[in-house]
């Protein structure tokens, strides 16, 4: 799917996410982490979910659960280490925005 994590992609952040948790044994990680991604590329409401990505529940609780234990964040900056381009950034207070922006 458009927003799914291709097989590259999935082999640089697999490494990253937690191992050894406690409680029962975690979903299909990937399907999860592509429901999460497609809900924060599209906008979308957690209940407009699609079913291929699992129950929004599950796949909300796991977005919640780890940005509480600052996994997300370990993960950022894991990936920041491997990119040449990382403290490269748009200052919004120099870009124009056509009148019809404010509207």
């Amino acid at each position: 799917m458009r927003f799914d994590l291709s097989d590259e992609e999935w082999a640089v952040i697999e490494p990253l996410l937690p191992t050894g948790v406690r409680g029962p044994k975690r979903v299909d990680d990937r399907r999860v982490l592509n429901g999460i991604f497609y809900i924060l590329r599209t906008g979308a409401p957690w209940r407009d979910l699609p079913m291929r990505y699992g129950p929004r529940t599950t796949v909300y609780n796991l977005y919640n659960r780890w940005a509480q234990r600052g996994i997300w964040k370990a993960m950022f900056d894991a990936l920041a280490l491997e990119c040449d381009d990382a403290l490269v950034f748009i200052d919004a207070s120099i870009v124009k925005a056509h009148r019809a922006a404010s509207e």
